[in-house]
């Protein structure tokens, strides 16, 4: 069973009974649910994530004033509750999963993921903002709101970027794309250089899945789930069987064996797989791209679509 399936149905069986029946004049101010860090909040947990932070828990968020008078009561209300539940035992945690689940002050709980616990307003504001931490603060479900204070702040975070932010965001992922796929690639593999060819490679396809993100107007996950997470993707979820192809091609060292200093202009050396590889991504964000209508332009080369993404800002 997934964990917020799980964390539902054990709310539902004790944490609403325990709040209504032990807690009933701070009930009115709580919200419930999952979400924040871990696979299970992103929908993403499979029978390896139940080695850890996995089991019947969930999260009840108070108001700072509210907590301060009942979230040590509550706490202990809640750790008395039955820890094995369907069949699944108490959840394991882990000392980097503490404070995940349980009664957890709102405030503070923002605070944690985003560093404020207050909407951002200015560009400036969302300019500050981890992507990542973002995508943990609207992921996972609101089981119920009956303040609605909790569920204010996450809905202006799921608004998305402005405009401004989210166009400054996009031409400076496709910038490191570009840099790192269609210069530095090529560039380290004709000195032969291997490892920095690597990681120029890894650059290319962490920050190629990012652009989809952006264009798909959805928060990044951190990078273990970059890859998982676009499947779910309305538009250019294509992108993610592509990128692994490049982990398929034999070495392609004999590939650049000839090649001289002035031979091809960025990475056009087509005997190498992988160029090809990355090409057709970068074809596939350019209609992308063309579709959104941030660019009317088609060359292949993602640097070149820079200058007219900073323009519309």
């Amino acid at each position: 069973m997934k964990g917020l399936e799980l964390a539902e149905k054990y709310y539902e069986a004790y944490g609403r009974p325990m709040l209504d029946t032990r807690f009933p004049e701070a009930a009115k101010y709580a919200a419930a649910g999952l979400v924040g860090h871990g696979s299970e909040c992103f929908g993403f947990d499979d029978e390896i994530s139940m080695d850890h932070d996995y089991g019947p828990s969930f999260c009840i968020w108070l108001p700072r004033e509210i907590y301060e008078r009942w979230g040590g009561e509550m706490q202990d209300a809640y750790d008395a509750l039955p820890g094995e539940f369907m069949g699944f035992a108490a959840r394991r945690t882990q000392e980097q999963g503490t404070g995940r689940v349980g009664v957890l002050c709102l405030e503070d709980f923002y605070r944690g993921l985003i560093g404020r616990d207050t909407p951002p307003v200015s560009c400036a504001d969302w300019l500050a903002l981890d992507e990542n931490s973002l995508a943990a603060a609207v992921n996972g479900r609101v089981f119920e709101d009956r303040l609605g204070r909790f569920s204010a702040l996450r809905e202006s975070l799921k608004s998305y970027y402005p405009r401004e932010v989210w166009l400054r965001r996009l031409a400076q992922s496709m910038a490191k794309a570009a840099q790192a796929g269609q210069y530095n690639y090529a560039r380290a593999m004709k000195r032969g250089e291997r490892l920095a060819a690597e990681m120029a490679l890894a650059d290319f396809v962490r920050e190629s899945m990012h652009t989809v993100y952006l264009l798909n107007r959805t928060y990044a996950p951190y990078g273990k789930w970059l890859a998982r997470g676009l499947k779910g993707l309305t538009a250019g979820a294509e992108i993610g069987d592509m990128l692994a192809l490049l982990y398929t091609i034999p070495d392609p060292a004999a590939a650049w064996e000839n090649v001289s200093p002035g031979d091809y202009l960025y990475c056009l050396n087509t005997d190498d797989g992988r160029v090809l590889v990355i090409e057709a991504v970068c074809n596939v964000i350019v209609q992308m791209l063309n579709e959104a209508g941030v660019s009317d332009q088609h060359d292949n080369f993602l640097q070149n679509h820079i200058g007219t993404i900073l323009a519309k800002i």
